[in-house]
């Protein structure tokens, strides 16, 4: 009945009171059904209305639905909107929480930040952090969820892919400490423009006590400078930024690569400070610098500071770097597809020397805000930059782009020409049926794809 008034349903009530403690989506995913809330969510592809029975038969007896079926003995709470529902719970679960909460958003690294500040500060917090990349509407939600009495320090990510988002995921997260990670191309199609993209992804922070972010970005610079406007007479609000070219709080002095790491070495509050991290591409180079402001912020002491920056370990769930068959290694980045992303996975693959010949399998880009022919040029043009030995195009896009003629010849011919193989599958299906004539052996392959593709069954083959 209490879970009732939080999130604003009406209680049918057949079974007994239960003392909730898992949220629960997927009934595939049951490990506590008597102590489990099972939310009908719709979606795009499925119900979650369709999936009660099972996780009724599993043993759970608690529903949020918005349309009531009759089940002996189970407590079903009736709302008009489960989405919303399961967002008020998790608000009201917040509230009960009076610690230091880093939220973290940005185009790309939010996942790798996360989990690096994890490896930074797990020796001086007990932390609770979002599972994976669970960012979203619902993922959001689920991770807040998991604050519990002995926590503290909270980490979790905010994503979002149209504008009216953010508002909700703050009332979830209520950082006290922002970091915006970057701004590019992932997820533009939802905004008019760049700059209300930035300003609805800042509006996370609307509350927070710090914000930390990176000076080099001009558009998302002069946004914080307009928030801070916003802001400043209402509470107090520290701005936190760093730059590689020019004056900040932290300023970034010297980068130098050697021997697989990085050494950084900036000046902060008159003192000159280095880190060294065992990566070498740029991506990791900034992500570091993001993680490095806020332990500055957190006042963690240099010398911990630089013990554990030496320490880093690579995320897996971006960018994992594992053995495959017949002597290759394979790197999957199959969670994101947009130019920013891929740039940084190239990088990443660039870096890599087991191998002299490359190959990225690469499906097609979702919500570009490019024309297909722009898109597809562009990617070519990377792949060509990075020295690419062959591409694996998947999706009707990208096979339809590349095998039609643009100006005499095919795109595929002009990479041809320059060096880069090329073949291409309408559908993941098609690829996986070829997959035995497909020869892989003694190189690199980067797997690279939007999520909805499922590219991580190709991982596994």
């Amino acid at each position: 009945s209490e879970i009732a008034k939080i999130v604003r349903g009406k209680l049918l009530l057949s079974g007994e009171d239960s003392i909730i403690s898992e949220l629960l989506m997927d009934s595939r995913k049951i490990s506590a059904p008597s102590s489990s809330l099972f939310f009908a969510l719709k979606g795009p592809r499925r119900d979650g209305h369709a999936f009660i029975q099972e996780a009724y038969k599993k043993g759970v007896r608690n529903f949020i639905v918005s349309e009531p079926t009759e089940l002996a003995e189970a407590n079903m709470v009736v709302v008009s909107d489960v989405l919303y529902a399961l967002q008020l719970l998790a608000i009201h679960h917040r509230n009960q929480f009076k610690i230091p909460v880093i939220g973290i958003t940005g185009s790309n690294g939010k996942t790798i930040v996360k989990e690096w500040l994890n490896q930074l500060l797990e020796d001086k917090y007990a932390i609770v952090r979002s599972p994976k990349s669970y960012n979203s509407q619902s993922g959001v939600p689920l991770s807040v969820w998991q604050l519990n009495d002995s926590a503290e320090l909270g980490i979790f990510e905010a994503g979002i892919s149209q504008s009216g988002e953010m508002d909700r995921l703050q009332k979830i997260i209520q950082p006290s400490i922002g970091v915006f990670t970057n701004i590019g191309e992932a997820h533009s199609s939802g905004f008019l423009n760049n700059r209300q993209k930035i300003n609805e992804k800042l509006r996370l922070f609307i509350h927070a006590d710090i914000l930390i972010y990176c000076k080099d970005y001009p558009e998302l610079n002069e946004c914080v400078a307009s928030l801070y406007q916003q802001l400043k007479n209402n509470k107090p609000f520290i701005i936190f930024n760093w730059s590689s070219v020019t004056e900040a709080d932290l300023q970034i002095l010297t980068l130098s690569k050697e021997d697989k790491r990085t050494i950084i070495t900036a000046s902060y509050k008159g003192n000159t400070l280095s880190i060294t991290i065992p990566f070498t591409d740029e991506a990791s180079v900034e992500n570091a610098i993001n993680c490095w402001c806020v332990l500055l912020c957190l006042n963690i002491p240099d010398a911990d500071i630089s013990k554990k920056m030496l320490s880093l370990q690579p995320v897996a769930m971006r960018l994992e770097l594992r053995d495959g068959i017949n002597n290759t290694s394979i790197i999957n980045d199959s969670y994101s597809a947009d130019i920013s992303s891929l740039k940084i996975a190239l990088d990443f693959l660039s870096q890599q020397q087991q191998h002299a010949k490359k190959t990225v399998i690469l499906t097609d880009f979702l919500e570009s805000g490019q024309s297909d022919k722009e898109l597809y040029a562009n990617i070519g043009f990377l792949l060509q930059q990075h020295k690419i030995d062959r591409l694996i195009g998947i999706g009707p896009a990208i096979s339809r782009s590349c095998l039609s003629p643009a100006g005499g010849s095919t795109p595929r011919e002009a990479w041809r020409e320059g060096g880069l193989e090329t073949q291409f599958y309408p559908s993941v299906e098609d690829f996986k049926h070829q997959f035995p004539h497909i020869h892989f052996a003694n190189e690199t392959i980067l797997i690279k794809g939007a999520r909805v593709f499922g590219l991580e069954d190709i991982d596994r083959m």
